[in-house]
């Protein structure tokens, strides 16, 4: 458990004289939710991860803290705390703001798709939009279509594919990524979600461990340029800097992944990834191609879709950009 005391090794924007007064003077959950509140406009912290404000923030740090559920029942927070409790909920505040530490690192959970995922500073943080496509089961692409085979490229934390195989729950599903730490992460959750015997994380440099035809190919790649790495805020960089980093205009990976993406996709198939800010980029390397963009009832921006059809009529212009 993290105490006051450890406030004394961060740098002092949040000093340990302002939390110790708070643990003296404050009582309830709901004091300390207003004080957390307060310090974080004050830090004018990024939100971003997960939450989009410091109220979410504040109410997801101070429930981990006391090991209770971050959807708990309002009225719980006239509950008194013991000064044990009041310490521990003023030393995640203080790492949320002195470290500018995303509160999912914190806690170690994030949520996708309505699921918790383990998380940890080998990942990103979940958050992509690409959950509403995958809660609409992919349609109207995918129409009848049985869904056997799916394949999750740059997985990270798996959040994306593990969420494809409870939506299909008739389909095996490999989660691909270069990267082994974040492969060790996403067997831990394929482990806590039960899917152990449909869903396997592969180490793969894109697409080199990939076998086969996938009836789905969806990604969520490095994609930040040069120019977005240089003015993200802090938060940011405490996420692995490998999947947020692509060159400088963001495309580094998906350019190879377009130009290689249709001879491991169905003739039936669908690929779907996200691009972020570099959508105009994308736009502007690639003006034959006829990128299906997505439009999000939840906020995101930055999904094209392209069929197989699609993909085989722009072929020839795809392998220019290699």
């Amino acid at each position: 458990m993290t105490s006051i005391s450890d406030v004394d090794t961060i740098p002092f924007i949040l000093t340990s004289e302002a939390c110790e007064e708070a643990v003296n003077e404050l009582s309830t959950l709901q004091d300390l939710l207003r004080w957390g509140i307060s310090r974080m406009h004050e830090a004018d912290l990024f939100f971003g991860h997960g939450t989009d404000n410091a109220l979410d923030d504040a109410v997801m740090l101070a429930t981990h803290a006391l090991n209770l559920p971050w959807d708990i029942d309002h009225v719980w927070q006239a509950a008194r705390l013991t000064r044990t409790e009041r310490e521990s909920v003023v030393a995640l505040f203080a790492r949320r703001i002195n470290e500018r530490m995303p509160t999912p690192y914190i806690t170690g959970e994030a949520w996708f798709y309505g699921l918790p995922f383990k998380v940890d500073e080998r990942v990103l943080i979940p958050r992509s939009p690409i959950a509403e496509i995958i809660a609409a089961r992919f349609q109207p692409w995918l129409g009848n279509k049985t869904v056997n085979r799916i394949m999750d490229l740059c997985t990270g934390s798996g959040c994306i594919g593990i969420a494809c195989a409870v939506e299909f729950p008739q389909a095996h599903v490999e989660l691909l990524d270069i990267s082994f730490e974040a492969l060790a992460l996403a067997d831990e959750n394929i482990f806590s979600h039960g899917l152990s015997d449909r869903v396997m994380a592969l180490q793969s440099d894109l697409f080199s461990a990939a076998d086969g035809k996938y009836d789905i190919i969806v990604s969520n790649p490095p994609y930040v340029d040069a120019d977005d790495m240089n003015s993200l805020p802090e938060e940011f960089h405490n996420e692995p800097e490998l999947a947020l980093a692509a060159g400088e205009d963001g495309l580094d990976l998906v350019r190879i992944m377009l130009a290689e993406a249709r001879q491991y996709l169905a003739d039936d198939g669908i690929f779907i990834v996200e691009v972020g800010n570099s959508w105009p980029a994308l736009e502007d390397a690639y003006p034959e191609v006829p990128f299906m963009w997505q439009e999000f009832e939840a906020g995101g921006h930055g999904v094209f879709v392209l069929t197989a059809d699609q993909l085989d009529e722009c072929a020839e212009a795809l392998k220019l950009k290699l």
